[in-house]
């Protein structure tokens, strides 16, 4: 089972923003909604657009290149060009510390 790792502190991210993190080979975006913190790939279904400079809407990031929105949730496509989703990964807060499960 893949061990958890510290991606950043709680306090970094107020509501409603996405932070860019890279770890091992893996570069994500941590993104805060509703006090709730989710993980996806920073990197977009549809031609590999960087989702990290995307703004946040709920629960949506939107990639700056052709307007697909991603779930922060699950990293799944809401809307095209985007038809697949994009990596989600799980993340736990302990300790005012954030922490992200890799595969």
């Amino acid at each position: 089972m893949p061990d958890w790792i510290k991606i950043a502190t709680a306090d970094e991210l107020a509501d409603g923003e996405t932070k860019l993190i890279e770890v091992e080979d893996y570069f994500l975006v941590l993104a805060r909604v509703d006090g709730q913190f989710y993980c996806i790939d920073d990197e977009c279904t549809h031609d590999g657009g960087p989702l990290g400079e995307g703004d946040i809407e709920g629960f949506c990031v939107i990639c700056p290149r052709h307007g697909a929105r991603f779930d922060v949730r699950d990293g799944r496509a809401v809307t095209m060009p985007a038809t697949q989703a994009t990596g989600s990964y799980e993340v736990k807060v302990e300790g005012g510390e954030v922490y992200v499960r890799l595969p």
